[in-house]
């Protein structure tokens, strides 16, 4: 299933991490693990945020994923279902049969 994952970094955490060098590794590390078919950088509410779209094979990776953003950057984390232009137009192709 395609998810958006959503990583609210605290910035406290996120600022050690910038000052000792390893933000940048641990984006990294995570966006070559998920293999993201998009990620965006940005702030929300004042925090560094991080939006992943991909592939979610089976649930038991959550812990595997969110993990390194909780004890590393203090991070809150989101899963949202979503869907792409091609998988609405299949949903609505269903309705009303």
């Amino acid at each position: 299933m395609r998810v958006l994952l959503k990583a609210s970094m605290d910035t406290e955490k996120a600022n050690e991490a910038i000052r000792n060098g390893t933000l940048g590794k641990l984006i990294q590390e995570a966006v070559e693990q998920i293999k993201p078919e998009a990620a965006y950088f940005t702030t929300e509410n004042g925090q560094r945020t991080a939006f992943l779209f991909f592939d979610m094979q089976d649930s038991s990776q959550m812990p595997v994923i969110s993990e390194p953003f909780f004890l590393n950057l203090g991070a809150k984390i989101s899963y949202t279902p979503v869907m792409n232009m091609e998988d609405v137009q299949k949903g609505l192709s269903q309705l009303g049969r």
